[in-house]
């Protein structure tokens, strides 16, 4: 057996040490250093499944969030449309309160209750301005079957299709026609030969 320590004859190449040295003294890398371990199958099922219920749970978590904004969303609209008009609602109990007045009133001359309605109307005028709620008043208008709902036409010397008289005022509430005007439209003379 050949010594360790010696060196090999002349041109052959020399042994690897078996010290985990190089002949020069340098520590011989292992063959596992460089490269990464790779932990056994349990280990890997470990990690797995602890990733797994951190999504699950982050799920579960990011669903239940949604749900509750759903419902927060779904009550506040019940609310807007249950109090919606609320404060159109407090501006027309003026008025009513002046109605009621005006029917206790024991003595009152036809002059006082005209004097009255006129203050009413113009209070409940007034809520409608505040609301954005105006009268649809076509008389000399062209008709428009967007605001106006026609009954009858007559014959007139007006232009055809122009509103000749006005049964009922219509409304809109911002712009939106809530009730049609209705109205008497005109249409040509005929011409009868004789």
């Amino acid at each position: 057996m050949q010594d360790p320590e010696q060196k090999a004859p002349p041109g052959l190449p020399e042994a690897p040490p078996t010290n985990g040295t190089t002949a020069s003294g340098t520590p011989v890398p292992d063959a596992d250093d460089g490269i990464e371990k790779i932990p056994d199958l349990k280990e890997l099922l470990r990690r797995a499944e602890l990733a797994a219920e951190e999504h699950r749970d982050a799920w579960l978590r990011a669903k239940a969030e949604a749900d509750n904004i759903r419902k927060r969303a779904q009550a506040d609209i019940a609310n807007a449309h249950k109090y919606g008009i609320e404060s159109f609602a407090s501006e027309l109990l003026a008025v009513k309160d002046s109605l009621e007045a005006a029917l206790a009133t024991q003595n009152a001359t036809a002059e006082n209750i005209q004097s009255g309605v006129e203050l009413t109307l113009k209070q409940l005028n007034a809520v409608f301005e505040r609301f954005n709620l105006a009268v649809i008043d076509p008389a000399g208008q062209k008709f428009d079957p967007h605001r106006h709902q026609a009954i009858n036409s007559v014959e007139s010397d007006a232009e055809p299709n122009t509103v000749v008289q006005v049964f009922q005022k219509g409304y809109l509430l911002n712009d939106r026609v809530i009730r049609p005007a209705l109205v008497a439209v005109s249409k040509a003379r005929t011409v009868e030969n004789t």
